[in-house]
């Protein structure tokens, strides 16, 4: 077993193509050993909570977040250690019962809105990536997916986008810009940024003899 794991963060606004990103580093390197983890994932469980205190959740505000799960989860798998990952129901707004086992590896990409927030998170990644994205493109990318994949109306998602996702994004996510090592334009779609961004990372698993 070679030495500890190397952690790839993403981050990026909603809908910025930080998971296209993520999808093209992990198809790269899919030979070889690498897991994906999604912030997603790991949103906080509110089943104590009315289903209509539920409907109010603020999903782009760090609180929104069980990062101490998160934290525990990633120092276990940095332990070769194996994690259950939390499921989230969006059309419940709260998590379900299912489980995923995760098992360890070698390269773990880390991605979600607010992966480069917490300064704990930060200190665990080996390289942070941000992908920039304009914001007319991320809320059309936002409302074709929250319409097919999670049941919400057109008009929600506007309300939605305009009272707290874009406030959300300029006073949390924007600002984490700053600790990325590497700003990705455009997303999955800046085909050479990502091309660089494989390069560098082949060349770090090389060191360290991942590879």
């Amino acid at each position: 077993m070679a030495e500890r794991p190397v952690v790839i963060g993403v981050a990026g606004g909603s809908g910025s193509g930080k998971t296209s990103v993520s999808r093209a580093v992990y198809e790269h390197f899919k030979g070889h050993s690498i897991l994906m983890i999604e912030q997603d994932f790991y949103y906080k469980d509110q089943s104590t909570l009315p289903f209509e205190e539920r409907l109010k959740t603020n999903y782009d505000h760090p609180l929104a977040f069980d990062t101490e799960l998160l934290i525990d989860h990633l120092n276990k798998l940095l332990n070769y250690e194996p994690i259950n990952k939390p499921v989230y129901d969006y059309a419940e707004h709260t998590r379900s019962n299912e489980i995923i086992r995760v098992e360890p590896k070698d390269v773990i990409i880390l991605e979600g809105i607010l992966v480069l927030e917490d300064e704990r998170l930060r200190d665990l990644m080996d390289i942070k990536l941000f992908v920039d994205t304009d914001a007319d493109l991320r809320i059309i990318r936002r409302m074709t997916r929250d319409i097919k994949d999670r049941g919400r109306s057109m008009d929600s998602v506007i309300d939605q986008y305009i009272n707290v996702v874009r406030p959300m994004h300029n006073q949390f996510i924007e600002p984490t810009k700053r600790y990325a090592n590497i700003i990705i334009p455009e997303g999955g779609q800046n085909h050479v940024a990502v091309d660089l961004m494989v390069t560098k990372i082949q060349t770090i698993l090389e060191q360290k003899s991942f590879l």
